[in-house]
């Protein structure tokens, strides 16, 4: 019993941890998006930035291995 409460405890982490990293990555992008219409930049200007920034880069990673994660830990 105590192998599946801890089991439903790290998927319940896991959505929360998906969840926050999402909306984190969420308002960086409009925030970016924000700051460059301010500026008046280009599309094709903000949509490098977004694509190249390290921290975004980061919080797409995280996300991918949290799934993973989550995929890995579905199937026990």
């Amino acid at each position: 019993m105590n192998y599946i409460f801890n089991k439903v405890l790290d998927q319940q982490d896991l959505k929360l941890s998906k969840k926050l990293i999402s909306s984190y990555k969420k308002r960086l992008e409009k925030e970016i998006l924000d700051r460059s219409m301010k500026l008046r930049m280009p599309q094709i200007k903000f949509e490098e930035i977004i694509n190249n920034n390290n921290e975004l880069i980061n919080l797409k990673k995280a996300l991918k291995d949290l799934e993973m994660e989550s995929d890995s830990h579905s199937k026990v």
